[in-house]
């Protein structure tokens, strides 16, 4: 017996399987779709298929970036009975219900940013076959940029460097940035301005006292636009060294005020201190009366036969009695 060909025996089962039913094929557009923010999205979807007992329908949505397996679903059509479910619930509906005509378009309502994503119709209807049961569409919901912020960084002295940024942390599709200067002064050499429209940024070099001046950000995208506004001040650079020794000298004040301070609370503490009192003096049993001269111990001691010289006629001995003697 000889082999069938390949393209015959494909033929052939394809053809006992339309015997068995009709084929379930889902269409969409091939278009990402963009609604407006709170506006309402229809996503179009259409199947043909011998609908029956079994058919079912199921819309599911997964959010960018995310695998197809991570979808969740939103609405289901099965038995006859519509079921929206998920958080979008309250807002999803089909534009024909009960769905069983081949039109399975979805409407959402009052879209929101956190509807953007991929949105997944699938058909369902055994013992029919599938040639394409899933469809997937894109939506994008569209949002106007919001008020950017104006920030800078760098050095603002003549001679020297800036970076001015702007950035919104709303807006779909995403903002692109354009700086301008206000008023009637030159806007900077092209050399000297290097501006990123994606980023927001904008490089300003070899500042001049020309430089200063307002300058605007706008972020703008299909939806609308947004802006904030910079003042930015370039100095001499002799005024930046100024102002850093005055900075210093009022440093080197305050640490010496601070020094002065702590001396005299010093002084103060210790003269608060009680004086310290001694309670009598005892004197030292070879000490001199009071009235007797040394001359004249000297002329005693003669007598004995030897002359001694007291070591001192003033030491005395301090000792405490009841008589407090204030030294």
């Amino acid at each position: 017996m000889a082999e069938l060909p390949g393209p015959f025996l494909c033929g052939a089962l394809l053809g006992l399987l339309c015997l068995s039913g009709l084929a379930v094929e889902v269409k969409v557009p091939t278009e990402p779709l963009s609604t407006p923010l709170g506006k309402t999205a229809e996503l179009t979807c259409t199947y043909s298929t011998s609908v029956g007992d079994s058919f079912a329908l199921e819309w599911s949505f997964v959010q960018p970036g995310k695998p197809i397996s991570e979808s969740h679903p939103i609405l289901y059509f099965t038995n006859g009975q519509l079921y929206p479910t998920g958080s979008k619930s309250k807002r999803v509906s089909l534009l024909q219900n009960p769905p069983t005509v081949g039109v399975a378009t979805l409407k959402l309502t009052d879209v929101h940013p956190s509807d953007t994503g991929t949105y997944l119709c699938q058909v369902n209807n055994p013992p029919d076959f599938y040639t394409n049961g899933l469809g997937l569409i894109n939506l994008t919901v569209l949002v106007p940029p919001s008020n950017p912020l104006c920030s800078q960084s760098g050095q603002t002295s003549v001679g020297g460097s800036t970076a001015l940024r702007c950035s919104s942390s709303e807006g779909a599709p995403k903002p692109v940035y354009n700086w301008v200067r206000l008023g009637s002064f030159p806007t900077p050499s092209p050399g000297s301005m290097v501006q990123d429209e994606v980023s927001g940024q904008l490089i300003l070099t070899n500042l001049s006292l020309t430089s200063s001046g307002t300058y605007r950000c706008v972020a703008t995208n299909q939806m609308g636009s947004a802006s904030c506004e910079l003042t930015l001040s370039v100095t001499e650079p002799s005024e930046g060294r100024v102002a850093g020794a005055l900075i210093g000298v009022l440093l080197v004040v305050l640490l010496l005020s601070v020094a002065a301070f702590c001396l005299i609370r010093f002084h103060k503490e210790r003269g608060k201190k009680p004086k310290e009192t001694y309670g009598g003096s005892d004197l030292r049993e070879d000490a001199m009366a009071p009235g007797i001269s040394e001359h004249t111990s000297m002329r005693a001691d003669s007598s004995k036969g030897f002359l001694e010289r007291p070591s001192s006629a003033s030491t005395v001995t301090t000792t405490k009695s009841k008589l407090p003697m204030t030294v």
